[in-house]
């Protein structure tokens, strides 16, 4: 079951839900912005991915994986669901999947980890089971 929250979490609301779940994490609060710094790995095989998270509420979170890089498959595909830099596209914004009142510990950083998941699958099959839609970037 999905909780709906009436209104948008402050931002210190989102940050201490972060600080709390993810102590791990590198979590600043800067003015209104939540920048957070961390490691994810999606499963005991798995790579271990650095990623860097900028949030601003009523914006879409920013996430990049800054080590190791997010590279093309064996058959030289684009990276799916990716916005232009290699940002992760985590959910399609005009369903609503996400927004400012729900933390974004319980669902954003979950969602990350997903993604990497898939990604790895990607890379060894060439097939993204992961749904959803792709944006469309220029290269």
């Amino acid at each position: 079951m999905r909780p709906y929250w009436k209104k948008n979490l402050s931002i210190a609301d989102q940050y201490a839900r972060l600080k709390r779940d993810y102590p791990q994490f590198k979590t600043l609060l800067i003015r209104e912005t939540i920048n957070v710094k961390g490691t994810i790995c999606p499963t005991p095989r798995s790579n271990t991915y650095n990623f860097k998270l900028n949030f601003k509420i009523g914006e879409r979170p920013q996430i990049k994986i800054t080590r190791p890089e997010l590279k093309r498959n064996f058959k030289n595909d684009k990276i799916p669901h990716v916005y232009a830099g290699n940002e992760l596209c985590l959910y399609y914004p005009k369903y609503r999947e996400f927004s400012s009142k729900q933390p974004i510990s319980d669902y954003i950083i979950p969602w990350i980890s997903l993604w990497l998941y898939y990604y790895e699958i990607w890379h060894a099959t060439g097939e993204w089971i992961g749904g959803g839609f792709h944006p469309k970037i220029k290269e």
